[in-house]
């Protein structure tokens, strides 16, 4: 059995997506400790420079506390300027006009959710059953066996084999025992900026290939 663990992701890139569509098992990481360094509240965007981030705030004094219980932090107004972020770079990829009205949409009632995780997991399935690639995952606060050591966590769930998020030594604890994905090769696709840059969140790739996106995502889920 592989066991792929992730902290929540307000939009995953392409490896951390193909770890989950190639998982048996996908435990998102809850009840770790929120890192400014992770992509719960943050995700990456193509720019006509590069990249850039964009994030969701969350408050000060919930910065050391579990993922689950981070809250966001509506004491400014972050909506309106990732919204403009959002805009102001994929306004002409293809299918920022089909996509962008939901988009805003979900956004725009961030205002109802107190707590950051129950919001980001609302955006992400939304991501994904744009793209047809729900994904079936458990949190680590619903696991009796939980622990926070990832080798004894593989080993009390039955897992063989386990994966990790991309590029998470920052602020996930690694296995000693975890391996990378299998054959897994960053696609290139066409971009709405001249070049290509990977690593970007998954709005990248709605925008600029919508209902198309299984062209790419199949690469991913294929290679081996």
């Amino acid at each position: 059995m592989t066991l792929a663990l992730l902290y929540p992701q307000l939009a995953p890139n392409l490896y951390d997506l193909a770890l989950m569509m190639r998982a048996d098992r996908v435990v998102l990481l809850d009840t770790e400790t929120w890192s400014r360094k992770s992509r719960i509240h943050r995700t990456r965007i193509r720019t006509p420079q590069g990249t850039q981030w964009i994030n969701i705030p969350v408050r000060t004094d919930d910065r050391d506390k579990p993922v689950r219980a981070v809250r966001i932090d509506h004491a400014e107004e972050w909506a309106t300027p990732l919204l403009r972020s959002l805009t102001y770079n994929y306004r002409n990829s293809p299918y920022f006009d089909f996509y962008e009205p939901e988009i805003r949409a979900d956004f725009e009632a961030a205002a109802d959710f107190e707590f950051l995780m129950p919001f980001v997991l609302h955006v992400q399935e939304r991501l994904l059953r744009f793209m047809e690639h729900p994904v079936h995952y458990d949190l680590a606060f619903g696991l009796e066996d939980y622990t926070s050591d990832p080798d004894e966590l593989a080993r009390r769930l039955g897992a063989d084999r386990l994966w990790q998020e991309h590029d998470s030594r920052h602020y996930m604890r690694q296995a000693e025992n975890a391996t990378v994905l299998p054959g897994f090769r960053h696609p290139r696709y066409r971009q709405h900026f001249e070049g290509f840059e990977p690593w970007c969140g998954l709005f990248d790739l709605l925008f600029q290939f919508g209902p198309e996106s299984f062209k790419i995502t199949d690469r991913i889920r294929e290679s081996a």
